[in-house]
């Protein structure tokens, strides 16, 4: 995976999130598609959860993810 430092940073917010399995996907104006992310890139201490609807800053990288085209490097609620 890349370095934070070479991922460009957008802002967003969650569209989804899956809980139980600890994904979800990230959306940005700035970016033409959606952003793949695992729980792992949240930037948070304690249970790292998202929730739709909530803003989130990003990093991301362009990479294939199951039917994504962008993953995201760091997030940060």
């Amino acid at each position: 995976m890349s370095d934070t430092a070479s991922a460009e940073v957008f802002g967003g917010r969650v569209l989804v999130w899956h809980s139980e399995e600890g994904w979800g996907v990230l959306a940005s104006d700035a970016l033409p598609d959606r952003v793949w992310a695992h729980f792992s890139m949240i930037r948070a201490e304690g249970f790292r959860e998202l929730i739709a609807g909530q803003p989130v800053t990003f990093s991301a990288e362009q990479a294939e993810q199951d039917d994504y085209h962008w993953r995201a490097v760091s997030v940060w609620p």
